[in-house]
């Protein structure tokens, strides 16, 4: 990876794109406080668990309870995972100008989420899917057409 030419989310103004970042998401008919409460939710198909996650303080907070509900998660999760989580995004950035601004001078460059995590993220020895950064890069591919 060429560093002039990779924006990582956490740092350098990009932080927006972070699911933990404080932008209000518009989806599935309910207002979340951020697009990590929506994501962690949706894991879900009960709704007394969504609506728990929902009532979440913090991003972090809604993660660590959607863990502890983990034996609830819906069967299909692992197949509907990164629509849910594209639609979601979809729907932060609908909402969002600053977002599609920050998005347009990306310009060409690949976007990364820096975190240790193997599929969202890079990874902690950066040879990680990154299939956030590849979803905002789709995102901003359309945009761009636009």
């Amino acid at each position: 990876m060429n560093k002039s030419s990779t924006i990582y989310f956490y740092g350098g103004g990009y932080n927006c794109l972070s699911n933990f970042a404080a932008y209000q998401v518009v989806y599935d008919d309910r207002i979340w406080m951020t697009a990590e409460h929506a994501y962690q939710a949706h894991k879900f198909n009960d709704t007394d668990i969504q609506d728990e996650i929902q009532s979440c303080a913090s991003a972090h907070a809604a993660k660590q309870l959607a863990h502890e509900y983990g034996n609830h998660v819906r069967e299909d999760w692992f197949d509907i995972n990164v629509e849910i989580m594209e639609n979601i995004l979809r729907a932060k950035l609908s909402k969002h100008q600053h977002i599609q601004q920050k998005l347009r001078v990306s310009a060409e460059k690949e976007l990364v989420e820096d975190s240790d995590d193997e599929f969202w993220g890079c990874g902690e020895n950066r040879n990680g899917k990154n299939m956030l950064g590849k979803l905002w890069i789709k995102l901003r591919n359309e945009l761009l057409k636009t």
